[in-house]
C-alpha cells in the first residue's frame, strides 16, 4: 500500500510540474523576463539526477535504519487522522532543523549550496538538488520512527511536502493571502534564497513557517523601495562554474582552509563545524542579531569564504 501510495505521488505530480515549469517559461517569455537559461535549467537537472541516483542507492539503508527504530518505538497512535496530521507537522518540524544546520554548519553548508548557487528563480530551481544530502537526511527523521511513524510513511509524506517546497520556486506568484501566515509561500522562498544581506538564512522551513517565527528564522518579503531587490546566488559567485566544482567547490575551499599552516588546528575544526560566514566581493557580511540573543558577529577582512572564525561578541546598542 505505501509503495503504491508513492508511485501515485510520482504519476500525479510529474505532469503537474511540466505543465508549471511549460506556463512558466510562456509567461515569462511573454513578459520579457529572464526567469530560465539553458544553463541554469540543464544544471538544475544535472543535481537532480545526481542526488536521485544516490538516494536511490541508499534507501535501502535508511529504511533499514528507520524500521530498527520503528521496532522500538515508545508511542502509538490509535486515531488513523491524527496520525497523518502529527506526521505531518513534526516531519516538517524535523526538515526545519536539517535545513537549518544545513545553513549554518560549513560541512553541512557545502552539501546544501549547490542548492543555492542559482542566479534565476523558477521552478526547475526546486529540483536542484543537495547532491549528497541522502547520506545523512534520514538521520533527522529518527525520532519520528521512534515515536511510532512507519519509515515508509516517513518517506511518504516527506515526499508530498517537497511537492510543496517545489512549487515556491517562482517570482510569478507574488503574495497568497491569508496562507502567509501559515505556509511557506513563494514569497517567503525568494527570500530564502536570496543572497541580500537582510535575507541570509532565513525562512528554513518546507510546508509550514511557523517554525521559523517561532525559532526567529523569519523575515517578510519587503518591497524594493524600502530594502533593496532581490539578488539570488551565493554571495561570492563562482568563478567557474563547471560540473565538478558547481558540486564541490565548497570543499575544495574547505581543503584550503584546513591544510593552511598559518592557523592552529582549533581554527582549523573552526573552519569545518561552526557556523558559515558569508563572504560578499566588497567584503564579509558583518553579522546580524541571531535568535534575538541581541549579539553581533565581526569578521576581520583577511579571512577566507564561508569559513567558521572566532569572532568577537558583545551587546548590540
Amino acid at each position: 500500500m505505501e509503495s503504491i501510495r508513492e508511485q501515485l505521488l510520482i504519476l500525479i505530480s510529474t505532469p503537474i510540474y511540466m505543465v508549471i515549469i511549460g506556463v512558466e517559461i510562456l509567461l515569462s517569455n511573454y513578459q520579457h523576463r529572464r526567469l530560465y537559461t539553458w544553463k541554469d535549467t540543464a544544471a538544475n537537472i544535472y543535481l537532480m539526477l545526481l542526488n536521485g541516483a544516490l538516494d536511490l542507492l541508499l534507501r535501502a539503508v535508511y529504511f533499514v535504519t528507520l524500521d530498527y527504530f520503528y521496532r522500538h518505538n515508545i508511542f502509538s497512535f490509535s486515531h488513523v487522522v491524527v496520525y497523518w496530521v502529527m506526521l505531518l507537522i513534526l516531519e516538517d518540524f524535523m526538515y526545519y532543523w536539517l535545513h537549518r544546520f544545513d545553513h549554518e554548519i560549513r560541512l553541512f553548508w557545502a552539501v546544501h549550496v549547490t542548492h543555492h548557487s542559482s542566479e534565476t528563480m523558477n521552478f526547475t530551481v526546486g529540483f536542484r538538488s543537495s547532491v549528497f544530502q541522502p547520506l545523512y537526511r534520514f538521520i533527522y527523521f529518527i525520532p519520528l520512527a521512534l515515536m511510532g511513524f512507519k519509515p515508509l510513511d516517513i518517506i511518504f509524506i516527506y515526499s508530498a511536502t517537497q511537492i510543496w517546497g517545489i512549487f515556491v520556486h517562482t517570482e510569478l506568484i507574488k503574495k497568497m493571502g491569508w496562507l502567509e501566515y501559515i505556509l511557506v509561500t513563494p514569497s517567503h522562498h525568494r527570500v530564502h534564497h536570496a543572497s541580500n544581506a537582510k535575507y541570509l538564512d532565513k525562512n528554513m522551513g518546507m510546508f509550514l513557517i511557523i517554525w521559523d517565527k517561532m525559532f526567529g528564522t523569519f523575515q517578510a518579503e519587503l518591497p524594493e523601495e524600502k530594502y533593496q531587490p532581490i539578488r539570488y546566488g551565493l554571495t561570492k559567485p563562482l568563478e567557474k562554474e563547471t560540473p565538478v566544482t558547481i558540486v564541490f567547490h565548497e570543499w575544495i575551499q574547505i581543503w584550503k582552509d584546513v591544510t593552511r599552516t598559518d592557523i592552529t588546528w582549533k581554527e582549523k575544526w573552526n573552519y569545518m563545524g561552526q557556523l558559515v560566514i558569508y563572504e560578499y566581493a566588497d567584503g564579509f557580511k558583518t553579522g546580524s542579531q541571531q535568535n534575538g540573543l541581541g549579539i553581533q558577529r565581526h569578521v576581520k577582512k583577511h579571512q577566507l569564504m564561508c569559513a567558521v572564525v572566532t569572532v568577537e561578541v558583545f551587546p548590540v546598542v
